[in-house]
């Protein structure tokens, strides 16, 4: 089985180009689910993340409250590091489990995971092939904005708080620009499914 790391900056296509894999016939993971389902009340990650940050994070039905989490975190490196060093292991362990029951079934499928800091972790390291998702920065931007309801100054307070993609473009085997239009990004979507299909691995 291959397995392929989905990555990108904020607001750039990641998710529809993994739709896009999957519609392919890719088995398509999502980190970020992942992590909802570790911070859910029966999730790996849910007492130790009280236990670090207080019951305070918790909303009225005594779930945590990703913003009251969020705004903890925010802009406190240290804060944000703890959590990650929480969340991160939890996740990376149901990866493994699901990229594990996918080869068991489909020993020569491609699994497909997509999250947003693979190669800041160094997570990327765990892949065959790293696909990397870009577009101009002003579509970030605007994508962000419209997708999180978020004011220009907090998108771009985000983005400054990113990898560059230039940096990024070093570790990638493959490049989608979803700068265009959505018929160009699913043709070079295509494109990359057919060469890792073309690999043996």
């Amino acid at each position: 089985m291959l397995k392929v790391g989905l990555t990108g900056g904020l607001a750039c296509g990641k998710s529809f180009v993994g739709d896009a894999l999957a519609s392919c016939g890719c088995y398509l993971i999502r980190a970020d689910e992942l992590g909802h389902e570790a911070l859910a009340p029966d999730g790996a990650a849910f007492e130790p993340v009280i236990r670090e940050f207080g019951p305070e994070i918790l909303n009225a039905d005594g779930r945590i409250d990703r913003r009251k989490l969020g705004a903890r975190v925010f802009g406190d490196s240290g804060a944000l590091a703890r959590l990650n060093a929480i969340v991160h292991p939890a996740v990376i362990r149901r990866e493994e489990q699901l990229m594990a029951d996918f080869a068991a079934r489909e020993p020569k499928g491609i699994a497909v995971v997509e999250a947003a800091i693979l190669i800041e972790t160094g997570s990327y390291q765990r892949f065959d092939r790293l696909i990397l998702v870009t577009c101009k920065e002003e579509q970030q931007l605007a994508r962000a904005m419209q997708r999180d309801g978020q004011t220009e100054a907090e998108v771009r307070n985000r983005l400054d708080r990113q990898m560059p993609v230039q940096e990024k473009r070093k570790f990638a085997d493959f490049v989608i620009d979803t700068s265009g239009a959505k018929e160009d990004t699913l043709r070079q979507t295509r494109a990359v499914y057919e060469a890792l299909r073309s690999l043996e691995i």
